[in-house]
Parts: structure tokens; C-alpha cells; sequence
């Protein structure tokens, strides 16, 4: 098992035991299960006319968030197993994989004792936070990234809409570019929102959306990384509440878009392009999430 394995391991269990002690003491929480399908994932495939292959995947996470005197906790791991296309090293069976996202909002009228409200704004955060992830194929990905930077929070009749900018600094491994990988600072534009809706039951339109900036070479392949984009859409319905059930179960479809995945330039020359474009993602999927 390799040190960065390790690295994941030990931060996935030092933010759940955050934030299991932050749950004791915060003013509100919400935390579940959910289960996801997408047929259509990727894998960096392709065969032998060049064609991307589409990779089925079920993902299962453990997702919590809270709020505290001073501003909220985000916690989410996935637990992801790619069909036999993307099998793991050594196997034909499908590859398995992690990925752990941490954030801490600090609300600046909470820590200074003033109002940060003007026009449509309701205040204005300082978000830090971690991505670590792990995948048992033969490339044996492990992305570790921080990030840090301004959080504004939007003012909504209901529901929440965030925009943030901050700075991030991410490290990986890539067999198939000779090692480990070390990536400049670059710039993340990040927005988040959840949106309730009357659908004839009660619904929820959320998602997020992160555009990070060229991040260099990695200093592995020499290739330059270029713009990524990365949006996931849902919406949800509370389907529990047909059965006296509000705010526990819930069921809907979503929408993946993954352009220049992982930086990756989907534009580039010869058979570099070809693999980056067979990174590209644009698929529906189907979650289920249950919340306690």
C-alpha cells in the first residue's frame, strides 16, 4: 500500500472524527447516505479505432454538512467501482477507487461581530479545504489537493447559493507520466447551490460547478494543463414524504459535465488528444440519498 494511500486514509479519518465532534456541538446538521449511477463515466479509454469507451460506475457516499457559531463544515468520501471496461491493476474486474472532499467555511460576520450584508450579498466566508483520492488501476491516480481562498454567500429567499475564488495546490501520481506529480498554484472559481422547489412533492435543484485554471506541466509529461470545468446538476425529490417521511429519502436524476478532465487538453495533438478527449464527460445519472 503506498504513502499517499496512507495520506487519504488518515485524512478521510481525521475529518470524519471532526466532524463527527463538530456535529455534537453545531447549531444544525444533515448527513447521509447516497447511492449514484452513471453509465457513462470515463476512464481515459480508448479502443482500437480510437473511439472513447464508456465506463459504467456506482458510487456510494457518506456526505455531511453543518453549521457552527462561526460558519459550516462540509464533509464528503465516495466510494467508486468502475465496470470490467476500467478494471483494476493486474485484475479483469472493475477498478475501486476513493475520493474525500473537506470544507471549512468561516463567516467574516461571525469572527468580526459585523454585518457583512450589502445588496444581494449575506455575508462573506473564508473557505479552506482538501481533495483525496486514491484509485487501484494501473495508472494508480492519487490526487491531493488544498485549497484556500474568499467564499460569497448570496442572499436567496430560500436555499443557499455560494461563490467562491480560491487558490489551489494539488499533487498526484500517474504511472503513465513517469511518477509523481507536482502542479503550480492555480485558480478555482467554485459555486454551489440548493434551491427548494414545490414539484407536487417537496424538491430540491443542487450542484456545484469548479473551473480551475491551467495548472502547468505537473512536471511529469512536460505536456501544459489547460482550463478544467467540472458541473454536477440534480435535482431531488423528497420522496419520503408520501410517506410521513419529510427531509429522509429522497430520489432524482442529475447531469455530469467534465470538460479537459483533470486538465487534461482536450484539443491536443496526436494520440494525447485522442485519450483526453475519451476524458470527457457528458452524461445523466440516477441517485438515491436517505438522510439521518
Amino acid at each position: 500500500m503506498s504513502r499517499n494511500t496512507h495520506t487519504v486514509k488518515h485524512l478521510v479519518m481525521a475529518v470524519a472524527i471532526s466532524c463527527s465532534a463538530a456535529a455534537s456541538a453545531s447549531d444544525w446538521s444533515d448527513t447521509s447516505i447516497n447511492y449514484r449511477y452513471i453509465a457513462k463515466e470515463s476512464g481515459f479509454i480508448v479502443d482500437a479505432a480510437g473511439n472513447k469507451v464508456d465506463v459504467a460506475k456506482h458510487i456510494v457516499s457518506l456526505e455531511h454538512i453543518s453549521g457552527f457559531k462561526y460558519g459550516s463544515n462540509y464533509f464528503n468520501v465516495d466510494i467508486l467501482k468502475s465496470d470490467s471496461k476500467d478494471p483494476a491493476n493486474g485484475s479483469t474486474a472493475g477498478a475501486q477507487e476513493v475520493f474525500a472532499i473537506y470544507r471549512n467555511n468561516l463567516n467574516l460576520s461571525s469572527l468580526t461581530g459585523s454585518s457583512m450584508k450589502f445588496g444581494v450579498v449575506k455575508d462573506i466566508a473564508i473557505t479552506t479545504g482538501f481533495n483525496a483520492g486514491s484509485k487501484n488501476n494501473e495508472n494508480a491516480a492519487q490526487p491531493l489537493a488544498f485549497l484556500f481562498g474568499p467564499t460569497v454567500q448570496f442572499a436567496l429567499p430560500s436555499g443557499y447559493l455560494n461563490l467562491g475564488l480560491q487558490a489551489y495546490k494539488e499533487t498526484n501520481n500517474s504511472k503513465f507520466a513517469g511518477g509523481k506529480q507536482d502542479f503550480d498554484v492555480a485558480a478555482q472559481l467554485n459555486v454551489v447551490w440548493g434551491i427548494p422547489f414545490n414539484a407536487g412533492v417537496p424538491a430540491n435543484f443542487k450542484g456545484f460547478m469548479s473551473i480551475t485554471g491551467p495548472k502547468g506541466t505537473g512536471k511529469g509529461t512536460g505536456i501544459e494543463t489547460t482550463t478544467e470545468t467540472l458541473l454536477d446538476a440534480l435535482v431531488m425529490f423528497d420522496v419520503g414524504s408520501l410517506a410521513g417521511k419529510k427531509d429522509t429519502y429522497y430520489a432524482g436524476v442529475g447531469y455530469r459535465y467534465w470538460n479537459n478532465k483533470f486538465g487534461n487538453d482536450e484539443k491536443a495533438a496526436g494520440f494525447t488528444g485522442v485519450l483526453n478527449k475519451a476524458g470527457h464527460i457528458s452524461a445523466p445519472f440516477v441517485q438515491l440519498e436517505a438522510h439521518f
